[in-house]
């Protein structure tokens, strides 16, 4: 191995590449830490959430806010109906994007270049909020997870990715399958669906992330309080500062501790976001492989 000395030229790109990647790394993590540190600091008027500036760590270290947040009704229910929503919006989109991209990807397919014109169409052209509620209502889907997760289920994007992953894969192990005998739906299921595993995890990872994150089309399609998504509960406590309901959780328990509507918002911040920052590690080794083989084959 020949080991080339860099010139100075270069030693200061590197450290200037750094700086740069640092000032990057910061200005994404501060806002939030900044709201790890408001949920977590119970110091009262001296806490961070009545001041400003720059706080790195609490003034005096409290659960409280999360214990508080555990006996909040709302957001429970809103947790679970975006839990519901995310697990079935993520299970159909990456079953009808895999039985779409999968025919795409065969280059003898009759009119191929027709159908992939027709999904490239969709990303430039949409029909708009109005008439696509005006669908919703007449297909009856109002006030129910369909309205959510049937408009988005398959994305174009997701479909080319997917279909330039499998025309990755070797025809050859298709071809020594068809000699076995096996069709279109075994060769799919047993050997395309196993080693696509990295842009399956991909799509479902942008596709969850998406519907963890929505809140438009709730606001639109879900009148019912039962109903409504996480997103719907946090804009109402952050956005509109609707803060009555957590002071009647505070009234009932029968709380001494003086909570402010900053660290009330910073918790219940702290609890969307959870979900992602567990589920993202278990993911992450398949998403840059996933990305890069799709987006560059075929």
């Amino acid at each position: 191995m020949i080991n080339v000395k860099k010139s100075l030229g270069d030693k200061m790109f590197d450290v200037l590449l750094y700086v740069i990647l640092a000032s990057i790394m910061f200005c994404t993590l501060y806002p939030f830490w900044t709201q790890v540190v408001i949920s977590l600091d119970g110091g009262g008027a001296k806490s961070a959430a009545y001041s400003s500036g720059i706080k790195l760590l609490p003034t005096q270290l409290t659960f409280e806010s999360y214990k508080l947040a555990f006996k909040f009704d709302a957001l429970w229910m809103g947790y679970r109906n975006t839990v519901v929503r995310t697990a079935i919006g993520v299970v159909l989109s990456i079953f009808f994007t895999a039985i779409t991209a999968y025919p795409l990807a065969k280059k003898d397919l009759p009119f191929n270049r027709t159908f992939t014109s027709f999904i490239l169409f969709t990303m430039l052209f949409g029909g708009g909020t109005i008439p696509s509620y005006l669908l919703i209502k007449e297909l009856h889907m109002l006030n129910t997870v369909w309205a959510l997760v049937i408009p988005g289920m398959i994305g174009a994007f997701n479909v080319l990715i997917m279909r330039n992953f499998f025309r990755s894969i070797p025809d050859e192990l298709e071809e020594s399958a068809r000699v076995d005998g096996a069709g279109y739906v075994r060769i799919f299921t047993q050997i395309v669906i196993p080693l696509s595993k990295p842009v399956l995890a991909t799509i479902a990872l942008w596709v969850g992330v998406g519907h963890w994150n929505a809140w438009f089309d709730s606001m639109i399609y879900i009148s019912d309080p039962n109903k409504q998504m996480l997103q719907i509960v946090l804009r109402k406590i952050i956005i509109q500062n609707n803060m009555a309901d957590i002071n009647s959780v505070i009234q009932h328990i029968g709380s001494k501790t003086e909570f402010s509507g900053r660290q009330l918002q910073a918790t219940v911040v702290m609890f969307s976001i959870i979900p992602m920052l567990i589920v993202y590690p278990f993911i992450q080794k398949y998403f840059v492989k996933g990305v890069m083989i799709g987006a560059i084959k075929g």
